[in-house]
């Protein structure tokens, strides 16, 4: 499987943004109303500056307080953007999330952000095509 099928099976909402000066506080109230673990981080919505994770934001207050809610997304976020392309297949999109230890990666088409993917996503589609593979076999077995 692909990731290009992994972007059709999403909902069009598009990929959640904040501006590089937003304040971590505010990048938290989106994740949290939107109900996502990340947002990326960028001036036009197509150009990363880089990624800022729930993960990224608990590390922060567990170290530094909650002081760190006030300051701007640049200073927590991932400016060394691992990315994905529509072409790419799910297990290599599997591999570099769990060498890097990380859970939300975005889908580039040149210099242009055209996706972001999760791992829930991934894992997701690797189970529909297992759930195919299986009734594919189960079908050449009884004779269907």
């Amino acid at each position: 499987m692909l990731v290009q099928q992994i972007l059709k099976e999403k909902s069009d909402d598009g990929v959640v943004t904040v501006t590089p000066g937003s304040s971590v506080g505010e990048a938290a109230k989106t994740l949290s109303s939107r109900k996502i673990g990340a947002v990326v981080v960028s001036k036009d919505g197509k150009q990363m500056s880089g990624i800022l994770s729930e993960r990224d934001i608990v590390g922060a207050i567990g170290a530094h307080g909650p002081g760190c809610l006030a300051d701007p997304v640049e200073t927590l976020m991932t400016a060394t953007i691992i990315s994905a392309t529509r072409d790419e297949s799910v297990e290599s999109v599997l591999a570099k999330m769990t060498e890097g230890r990380f859970r939300h990666m975005p889908v580039m088409e040149g210099d242009e952000m055209i996706g972001l993917i999760s791992i829930g996503d991934v894992v997701k589609a690797q189970l529909s095509e297992l759930a195919m593979e299986k009734a594919a076999l189960e079908g050449m077995i009884k004779g269907f």
